[in-house]
């Protein structure tokens, strides 16, 4: 299907066929990309939740894991990496898994991304982001943040959660992938 627009910006009332002239294929294959940043730490059901309803809304969608020593994360980036990849073979969109060790709107600008994609669980995760898309608004003005609520079933889940759970023990099925589940378990054997 071919898309056609008005040369040049004057208004009509009546268009008439002569002046109207085929859009660029580039103008229509302008993508919405959207970055989900984030530890992963590890990645869990209620990410790829998000995840996938992402993949709906979004032409491409930057999973970004963060790389930041500091933080000393329980898995390493490359694990992390590993994990999301695994989990997300075979979803359906265009989609990439990436790490960055920037200020998230430098990413932003390296990537041409135009939104970044938050959860929100709770009222707590609410102040938290809300204060961090102001400060990013104030770095960085060309990008909305989209804030999705989680499935109900994924609602209490976060990833220092299911590493407590797993660090004692307790069954972490269902509540991230089979690779993070079997990563877990390696550990606690070893």
């Amino acid at each position: 299907m071919k898309r056609f627009g008005l040369k040049g910006k004057r208004k009509v009332e009546k268009v008439d066929i002569s002046e109207l002239q085929e859009i660029p294929a580039k103008v229509l294959r302008n993508k919405r990309i959207a970055v989900y940043p984030g530890a992963f730490d590890p990645v869990t059901n209620g990410h790829l939740d998000l995840i996938k309803r992402g993949l709906r809304l979004f032409d491409h969608l930057i999973v970004a894991a963060t790389n930041n020593p500091n933080k000393h994360p329980f898995f390493s980036i490359d694990e992390r990496l590993h994990f999301i990849h695994t989990a997300v073979n075979g979803l359906p969109g265009s989609l990439e898994v990436s790490t960055f060790d920037c200020l998230l709107v430098d990413y932003l600008k390296q990537t041409k991304a135009c939104v970044v994609l938050r959860g929100l669980r709770a009222i707590s995760d609410f102040e938290y982001e809300f204060q961090m898309a102001l400060m990013n608004r104030n770095l960085f003005e060309d990008f909305e943040t989209v804030f999705m609520m989680p499935s109900v079933e994924y609602a209490y889940l976060s990833s220092q959660l299911v590493r407590e759970v797993a660090s004692y023990g307790g069954d972490i099925t269902g509540l991230v992938p089979e690779v993070v589940r079997l990563a877990f378990q390696k550990r606690r054997s070893a």
